[in-house]
């Protein structure tokens, strides 16, 4: 089985956000596969079906980007058979220019907090992750919250929604290959 979960905040006000590219990215692949997101457990709306043989839960956590880890934890908790390799987190980046993705085995949570919250709450930073970058402020003094909550350009929207139909095609590739199979076509 493996576990998707897109980083975000609920709400309208934060859709279309910097911040929600992990739900814009869990959002696509429901529409592309046909899978409802309609079901609320583990503090998430999940939706789950089968994909290249593999069971794939996709997850978008309602607690609140800094809360992420508390519905990962539960999740992990409650699928105990379920390898933390198995848990495939999808979140926005600012030290990536906009268009620019990169899939990673494990590491550090660097500066983003849901990352940290996942990190501290499973106990673990081995599993993968995929960076979508959204770019850094326009100036040095510019409040990142405000950057983070903020919309993308038309342009930048562009640039995102084809890093978000590219991982798609990578995370069908990581279900029926395996991850460095996927690392080394798609990170550029």
């Amino acid at each position: 089985m493996y576990i998707v979960v897109g980083l975000g905040n609920p709400g309208k006000k934060y859709d279309n956000t910097r911040h929600n590219v992990g739900f814009d990215f869990i959002d696509y692949v429901a529409s592309e596969y046909g899978i409802t997101m309609n079901k609320l457990k583990f503090k998430a709306v999940i939706g789950e079906k089968n994909i290249n043989g593999q069971k794939v839960m996709l997850v978008k956590p309602q607690t609140y980007m800094n809360l992420s880890g508390e519905s990962v934890r539960e999740i992990l908790n409650f699928y105990k058979d379920v390898d933390s390799t198995n848990l495939i987190v999808v979140y926005d980046d600012i030290d990536f220019e906009v268009g620019k993705t990169k899939i990673r085995k494990k590491g550090s949570a660097g500066t983003h907090n849901g990352m940290k919250s996942i990190i501290y709450q499973i106990q673990t930073d081995n599993f993968p992750r995929v960076r979508i970058g959204i770019g850094k402020p326009p100036f040095k003094d510019y409040d990142l919250a405000d950057y983070v909550l903020g919309k993308f350009t038309t342009d930048e929207r562009k640039l995102v929604n084809e890093n978000i139909k590219d991982f798609k095609d990578a995370l069908d590739m990581i279900i029926s290959d395996g991850i460095d199979k996927a690392m080394n076509k798609y990170n550029r």
